[in-house]
């Protein structure tokens, strides 16, 4: 059996916004992954569809195209045609500290090359709609995936939030990645005991827009204050991730390393 190499690397790619975004990951990730090289690629999939929500064919498509597992948010649940995949054995995972009895999971575990990844969601609850609360759900679960490395997929709004919670798990997780303000931050780091955090990883979606949406949509909204259905944008995308090295050993980052690329298409 061949000896496993000392660090591995995770692809994160962040919240995929409509139609542009999925053209920008499917035709960026082949070269993404040669340059990088990742054992894993997850991708935030959960404003896939439209803008808001995902389907069941469009996550079909994400993981034929090369995602080892997608990861949702709050959206989860408005496209229901997703609620089958969710309960199947596919690699796709809505936030795990939601009330009991709904569709799907909150984890998943991948495993290659002898590395076993835990794939966790979590959703924050400050400016979110209600759900467990994150810290301690966190805690009366962790014997779940004792077993292996751990990733976070933490979509939440305040950046306190989530830096807290990267603190919380410090040691405890190969990475706490932010997802959900479609905003990239610039505080990537790895934190004394292991585990890299960064508040936000940004989108992949349009460059021109506001937070993906038609930017002429929501100007009206700021300058009218009457509600209007938000549109995604069209034009050249952004695509925004991290890349994130883990000691294969013990499961702890060694480095993380901020993606931010424009699609001219």
């Amino acid at each position: 059996m061949p000896e496993q190499a000392e660090t591995y690397s995770i692809l994160f790619l962040g919240d995929v916004v409509g139609r542009p975004g999925r053209q920008a990951v499917m035709k960026r990730l082949p070269s993404l992954q040669a340059e990088h090289r990742p054992l894993f690629t997850i991708v935030n999939g959960e404003n896939a569809a439209s803008g808001v929500g995902i389907t069941s064919d469009i996550a079909r498509d994400l993981l034929r195209s090369g995602v080892d597992a997608i990861t949702l948010g709050n959206h989860w649940a408005r496209k229901p045609d997703i609620f089958s995949l969710l309960n199947s054995d596919a690699a796709i995972v809505r936030p795990a500290n939601l009330s009991s009895g709904l569709p799907g999971r909150g984890w998943v575990v991948l495993e290659k090359e002898g590395v076993r990844l835990t794939v966790l969601n979590l959703m924050g609850r400050v400016h979110m709609d209600p759900c467990d609360d994150p810290f301690r759900w966190f805690n009366d679960h962790e014997s779940e995936w004792k077993d292996g490395h751990l990733l976070i997929d933490f979509h939440a709004e305040v950046t306190s939030e989530k830096v807290a919670l990267g603190w919380h798990v410090d040691g405890r997780a190969a990475a706490v990645i932010g997802t959900h303000t479609h905003v990239a931050t610039n505080d990537a780091r790895v934190l004394p005991g292991g585990t890299a955090v960064l508040t936000d990883v940004g989108m992949c979606g349009p460059l021109n827009s506001i937070l993906g949406m038609n930017k002429d949509v929501i100007l009206r909204r700021f300058l009218g204050g009457l509600p209007e259905r938000f549109e995604v944008a069209e034009g050249p995308s952004v695509i925004s991730g991290a890349v994130i090295r883990v000691q294969t050993s013990v499961g702890r980052a060694t480095g993380i390393e901020v993606i931010r690329l424009q699609d001219e298409s």
